[in-house]
Protein backbone atom coordinates (compact mmCIF):
# COMPACT_ATOMS: atom_id res chain seq x y z
CA UNK A 1 0.00 0.00 0.00
CA UNK A 2 2.87 2.37 0.78
CA UNK A 3 4.24 1.94 -2.71
CA UNK A 4 1.02 3.26 -4.24
CA UNK A 5 1.64 6.54 -2.43
CA UNK A 6 5.44 6.63 -2.44
CA UNK A 7 6.08 5.76 -6.09
CA UNK A 8 4.00 8.57 -7.66
CA UNK A 9 5.49 11.08 -5.21
CA UNK A 10 9.01 9.88 -5.97
CA UNK A 11 8.33 10.21 -9.70
CA UNK A 12 7.03 13.76 -9.16
CA UNK A 13 10.12 14.69 -7.14
CA UNK A 14 12.45 13.33 -9.83
CA UNK A 15 10.52 15.18 -12.55
CA UNK A 16 10.68 18.37 -10.48
CA UNK A 17 14.45 17.96 -10.06
CA UNK A 18 14.94 17.38 -13.78
CA UNK A 19 12.68 20.29 -14.77
CA UNK A 20 14.45 22.91 -12.61
CA UNK A 21 18.21 22.71 -13.23
CA UNK A 22 18.87 26.48 -13.19
CA UNK A 23 21.07 27.82 -10.41
CA UNK A 24 19.81 30.34 -7.89
CA UNK A 25 21.57 32.17 -5.10
CA UNK A 26 20.06 32.10 -1.64
CA UNK A 27 21.03 34.64 1.02
CA UNK A 28 20.10 34.98 4.66
CA UNK A 29 19.60 38.67 5.41
CA UNK A 30 21.54 39.52 8.55
CA UNK A 31 24.45 37.30 7.55
CA UNK A 32 26.83 37.71 4.66
CA UNK A 33 26.40 34.13 3.51
CA UNK A 34 25.26 33.07 0.05
CA UNK A 35 24.36 29.59 -1.11
CA UNK A 36 24.24 28.71 -4.80
CA UNK A 37 22.27 25.62 -5.74
CA UNK A 38 19.84 24.39 -8.33
CA UNK A 39 16.31 25.66 -7.85
CA UNK A 40 14.97 22.15 -7.26
CA UNK A 41 17.51 21.34 -4.55
CA UNK A 42 16.84 24.66 -2.83
CA UNK A 43 13.06 24.18 -2.85
CA UNK A 44 13.25 20.56 -1.72
CA UNK A 45 15.73 21.43 1.05
CA UNK A 46 13.47 24.18 2.37
CA UNK A 47 10.47 21.85 2.18
CA UNK A 48 12.37 19.13 4.08
CA UNK A 49 13.35 21.57 6.84
CA UNK A 50 9.74 22.79 7.08
CA UNK A 51 8.48 19.19 7.27
CA UNK A 52 10.94 18.31 10.04
CA UNK A 53 10.02 21.46 11.96
CA UNK A 54 6.32 20.57 11.66
CA UNK A 55 6.99 17.01 12.81
CA UNK A 56 8.91 18.33 15.83
CA UNK A 57 6.04 20.68 16.73
CA UNK A 58 3.49 17.85 16.38
CA UNK A 59 5.63 15.54 18.53
CA UNK A 60 5.98 18.21 21.21
CA UNK A 61 2.24 18.92 21.15
CA UNK A 62 1.50 15.22 21.77
CA UNK A 63 3.67 15.02 24.91
CA UNK A 64 0.82 15.85 27.33
CA UNK A 65 -1.45 13.24 25.72
CA UNK A 66 1.27 10.58 25.97
CA UNK A 67 1.82 11.51 29.62
CA UNK A 68 -1.91 11.19 30.36
CA UNK A 69 -1.97 7.85 28.55
CA UNK A 70 0.88 6.46 30.62
CA UNK A 71 -0.79 7.69 33.83
CA UNK A 72 -4.07 6.07 32.76
CA UNK A 73 -2.28 2.77 32.07
CA UNK A 74 -0.70 2.85 35.54
CA UNK A 75 -4.11 3.56 37.09
CA UNK A 76 -5.68 0.65 35.18
CA UNK A 77 -3.00 -1.74 36.46
CA UNK A 78 -3.55 -0.50 40.03
CA UNK A 79 -7.33 -0.86 39.73
CA UNK A 80 -7.02 -4.36 38.27
CA UNK A 81 -4.81 -5.37 41.21
CA UNK A 82 -7.36 -3.87 43.60
CA UNK A 83 -10.23 -5.77 41.93
CA UNK A 84 -8.23 -8.99 42.10
CA UNK A 85 -7.53 -8.44 45.81
CA UNK A 86 -11.19 -7.67 46.51
CA UNK A 87 -12.30 -10.78 44.63
CA UNK A 88 -9.82 -12.89 46.58
CA UNK A 89 -11.09 -11.41 49.87
CA UNK A 90 -14.70 -11.99 48.85
CA UNK A 91 -13.99 -15.55 47.82
CA UNK A 92 -12.14 -16.23 51.08
CA UNK A 93 -15.02 -14.84 53.16
CA UNK A 94 -17.57 -16.91 51.19
CA UNK A 95 -15.51 -20.07 51.76
CA UNK A 96 -15.22 -19.24 55.44
CA UNK A 97 -18.98 -18.70 55.67
CA UNK A 98 -19.62 -22.04 53.94
CA UNK A 99 -17.32 -23.93 56.29
CA UNK A 100 -19.08 -22.44 59.36
CA UNK A 101 -22.53 -23.36 58.10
Amino acid sequence: MRWFIFLPLAILVVLFLLSNPQSIELRLWPFDVAWTASAAIAVLSIAAVAFLLGALIAWAAAVPARRRGRAAERRVVALEAEVKALNATKQASEEKALTKA
